[in-house]
């Protein structure tokens, strides 16, 4: 029987062979080996040492390992290591980073409207928060809320959340600032 496709397969892992991982990690180039199942957040906390993104419930539906993948938001617990070879990774770790060592304008919000407490969903809002308003700079806050509706925070009630991001953005939160 003729294949189905002329194009070319992808390479096949061995399950039992750790395979080279380097990645731009907050600009700096790092690298370390990884088994073709362990997960993009697994590789980052525990081969290169960036505990900043948390791993909550490995699902995909929490949000707090979100990392930014060549500049886009995506879940590091539905990414797979050795799918981020050769790629830029961002970490809550390289916010601050890129800023000169400062907090950016967003975690200086969070912590004036005490939009975190616990702090375990907050790397991963704010690595959302940066790639939503790099392209949508003006959100509204309903834009926001729906936004926001991909992380779960037990603690927060989300509206510091909000008045936090509304500030940032040179926004006033409606009447009352409920979420």
């Amino acid at each position: 029987m003729p294949p189905l496709t002329s194009q070319a397969s992808p390479p096949v892992l061995a399950a039992e062979t750790r395979h080279a991982v380097s990645i731009v990690l907050n600009g700096t180039p790092r690298s370390g080996h990884a088994h073709p199942r362990l997960l993009l957040s697994d590789f980052l906390r525990h081969e290169l040492g960036a505990h900043g993104t948390r791993v909550g419930c490995e699902h995909g539906v929490c949000g707090a390992c979100t990392v930014r993948i060549d500049g886009v938001a995506v879940r590091a617990c539905l990414t797979l290591a050795v799918q981020a070879d050769g790629r830029r990774i961002d970490t809550v770790e390289g916010l601050a980073a890129a800023n000169g060592g400062r907090m950016t304008a967003l975690q200086e919000a969070f912590r004036r409207h005490h939009a975190l407490q616990c702090g375990f969903c907050t790397a991963g809002i704010l690595m959302s928060l940066t790639d939503y308003l790099g392209r949508t700079p003006k959100p509204t806050e309903e834009e926001l809320r729906d936004m926001l509706s991909g992380h779960l925070c037990r603690c927060t009630g989300y509206a510091g959340i909000v008045r936090a991001v509304m500030e940032v953005t040179g926004q006033t939160m409606k009447e009352g600032g409920h979420v």
